[in-house]
């Protein structure tokens, strides 16, 4: 990787010099990779709505984008966009500045979603699901005004095992986050680059690019959530045997029908048995 100021994007200027920065780099990138590759993310011509909350993950999903773009490995045109949903406290100021400075192509947008969500939301409820609904709408929308043909979202490889377990335990189906998928109105893509990266590589790598990393507080302050408790649950896993959380993330790239109770995904009714090696029963 080049680390000349003049050889990098500005995203990258006053990176760490150590080895471990290196490394951390080197391998989400490679992470990245592997996800655009394996799952198809590049069409011809193609233009990405790059989600940017402001959080730890969108930051390292755009700087990881432009990397992958400044090396000549990820054929696509890029913009940022934050979707301002009138959070009380938020800093309406940060991500524009941030975006300027570093001459990243984006779009603010303000939608007041934020008071949708407490109206509607019964008291001691989670905000979760609508404001996903509602911000996810209007992404939609934007994706198609500014001519993307697809919208790429921050969530991790933590997520997405996140997700499965949440459906696991409160969803009664095995499901979670793909990487890849077409939306309702089969014009948009959505994307999950950062499919294959651990929550702890974007932790470490956010922070040590010094990203005026933005918290979010709407749910987040929420007690009890079920995210939290899997979270929880995992993190317990990982420091009994560390390493699991990979293991358990590759058992979702390596499912098999057939060694499961789904009747729709493998025909168990149709199962016969061989008669071209039945052995001769005449004893005689």
């Amino acid at each position: 990787m080049l680390d000349e100021a003049d050889d990098i994007h500005p995203l990258f200027y006053g990176a760490p010099k150590t080895t471990e920065f290196k490394k951390l780099r080197k391998r989400i990138v490679q992470n990245v990779r592997e996800a655009v590759e394996q799952y198809g993310m590049i069409e011809r011509d193609a233009k990405w709505l790059v989600c940017l909350s402001g959080g730890k993950d969108s930051y390292t999903l755009l700087a990881i984008l432009y990397e992958l773009k400044w090396r000549g490995l990820l054929p696509v045109e890029l913009i940022a966009c934050n979707l301002d949903q009138g959070q009380p406290g938020f800093p309406a100021t940060v991500l524009p500045a941030f975006l300027e400075k570093m001459g990243v192509p984006h779009r603010i947008e303000y939608q007041d979603t934020y008071s949708i969500v407490m109206d509607k939301v019964p008291a001691g409820r989670t905000f979760c699901a609508l404001c996903s609904r509602l911000r996810r709408g209007n992404l939609y929308r934007i994706a198609r005004e500014e001519g993307c043909s697809a919208v790429v979202l921050g969530h991790h490889r933590d997520d997405i095992l996140e997700t499965f377990f949440m459906n696991l335990f409160h969803g009664g189906r095995l499901a979670t986050m793909p990487p890849k998928l077409v939306n309702e109105e089969g014009d948009l893509f959505l994307y999950r680059p950062l499919a294959h990266v651990a929550e702890a590589d974007c932790e470490k790598f956010s922070t040590s690019m010094n990203y005026p990393i933005i918290p979010c507080d709407l749910c987040g302050s929420q007690d009890g959530l079920q995210r939290q408790q899997v979270k929880q649950i995992l993190d317990g896993w990982e420091k009994n045997s560390p390493g699991r959380r990979q293991v358990m993330f590759r058992s979702l790239m390596n499912a098999r029908p057939s060694h499961l109770l789904d009747p729709k995904l493998f025909d168990f009714a149709g199962l016969m048995l061989r008669t071209d090696n039945v052995p001769d029963q005449n004893l005689d």
